[in-house]
């Protein structure tokens, strides 16, 4: 039976979005295309989310065996990685396996009420949110696997912003601006 769209497509449950590149196509190393991109943080507790990804990864390599001479290898690279294992530097990737997914197309992104996000202010690296994703085989400069294709990101709610970045609200306090005029007199003297 022939592999369907449908049986490599994945829409995830509550993950979390790092590394997100999805209002500007980045390259990531001097040379390649510019992509649209996110790390998605998922948890191992997720289970669903994660049995669909073997199936859409099993789908993906069975469609792509004819991109491998036939036959699927041994050694086949896929998209889902233990984030305790490979990043236990990064306390966000505790208690998660995480995956890329990339796209020279630009995504689609909506909050919780599918309405357009049009302001990169409004989802960033740390927001938690949904995914919907392609899976689909490769056979480029020698390596062979299983990639995952950025299609649309749902934002579900806000988080911690991821790499350091904060908001100024959050930075600052609100002041009176005769407070200013009296620390500016106390600095001059």
């Amino acid at each position: 039976m022939a592999t369907r769209n449908t049986d490599t497509k994945v829409v995830t449950g509550k993950v979390r979005f790092s590394y997100l590149h999805c209002f500007e196509a980045v390259a990531i190393q001097d040379g390649q295309d510019p992509k649209y991109s996110v790390s998605l943080l998922i948890p191992k507790s997720d289970t669903t989310t994660l049995r669909k990804i073997k199936a859409a990864t099993d789908a993906a390599k069975k469609a792509g065996a004819s991109k491998w001479g036939g036959k699927i290898p041994a050694n086949l690279k896929t998209p889902l990685r233990d984030g305790d294992a490979e990043r236990p530097d990064q306390e966000e990737y505790k208690g998660c396996y995480f995956l890329n997914a990339s796209s020279k197309t630009k995504p689609g992104v909506v909050d919780q009420h599918l309405n357009a996000i049009i302001d990169s202010d409004d989802l960033y690296s740390g927001c938690y949110g949904r995914a919907s994703l392609n899976f689909y085989a490769y056979n480029a400069a020698g390596n062979k696997g299983i990639a995952a294709g950025l299609n649309n990101l749902q934002k579900m709610e806000d988080g911690d912003y991821l790499g350091g970045r904060s908001k100024a609200e959050d930075d600052f306090d609100a002041i009176d601006t005769g407070d200013v005029q009296q620390e500016t007199e106390d600095f001059l003297g």
